[in-house]
């Protein structure tokens, strides 16, 4: 477990730089964007040789006011940092948090997210996610 928490530090730590370099803008397959509502923007992928089948993804999303996910999962260690605005989170059995800049969220591997929303209507909201997820699987799983 220390060997991940090194890993998502160090994914942390260099996503900024990281964006210059390996930039894609634009959504990700399979991540709802209801009339350019949403932007999910890939920062990065690596692969950490010490943790065999699984990479670490780093993405910002970015929220126009008013806008909120449909009910997911991500099958991933997911770990939520707000960066701008405000955002509400929740996972299936849990309370809904409102986030804002500097806060942070988990979501675990078997957790249903059934609450990703800009908390404003009027302001929009960004955040950064880094991901420990099964190398290869998208990261975005619709629930139905």
């Amino acid at each position: 477990m220390r060997s991940i928490a090194r890993h998502i530090v160090a994914a942390l730590l260099i996503a900024p730089l990281g964006a210059t370099a390996q930039h894609a803008s634009g959504q990700h397959a399979g991540t709802p964007n209801a009339a350019q509502d949403i932007v999910v923007k890939q920062l990065m992928t690596k692969l950490p040789p010490d943790i065999p089948g699984k990479e670490v993804l780093a993405i910002t999303v970015d929220y126009a006011p008013g806008a909120g996910d449909p009910v997911h999962r991500h099958d991933a260690h997911a770990f939520v940092y707000v960066l701008e605005g405000s955002i509400v989170m929740g996972v299936k059995g849990g309370k809904e948090v409102t986030l804002k800049p500097g806060e942070t969220f988990y979501e675990g591997p078997d957790d249903v997210h059934t609450v990703g929303r800009n908390a404003s209507k009027t302001q929009p909201a960004k955040f950064l996610v880094v991901m420990v997820k099964n190398k290869g699987v998208d990261f975005f799983m619709p629930v139905k």
